[in-house]
């Protein structure tokens, strides 16, 4: 890994500890939530410090480039976190969608009453 790589990814990760820390304090983020990219960016500190780290992965799993190992690696927990984020959307459309039916019987059993 290039050091301008390696300060790339020490930079990306300190911006993303502060607008994640803005945005807690502002409550547009739960605690919960700020977890999985605080982790995040910890990873990404990890890698750009110890480098080895990429290396021993990327000869491990035949890798020839660590960046794209690191790139790899990015990517998955992406899509991990996009998958679950949908998961927790499908939830809560099911949960809107059953009130919304709730609501709607309630009115018309008033309506009804009338």
């Amino acid at each position: 890994m290039t050091v301008p790589f390696r300060i790339m990814l020490i930079a990306a990760a300190i911006f993303t500890f502060f607008f994640i820390i803005s945005n807690i304090r502002k409550s547009k983020l739960r605690i919960s939530d700020a977890l999985y990219w605080f982790g995040f960016s910890t990873l990404l500190i990890l890698l750009a410090v110890f480098p080895q780290i990429a290396f021993f992965f990327g000869e491990l799993f035949g890798i020839i480039s660590t960046v794209n190992l690191v790139f790899l690696v990015i990517i998955a927990l992406l899509i991990l976190r996009v998958f679950t984020l949908t998961l927790r959307l499908s939830v809560l459309d099911q949960k809107l969608e059953e009130l919304a039916q709730e609501m709607a019987l309630k009115n018309a059993e008033k309506d009804i009453g009338k």
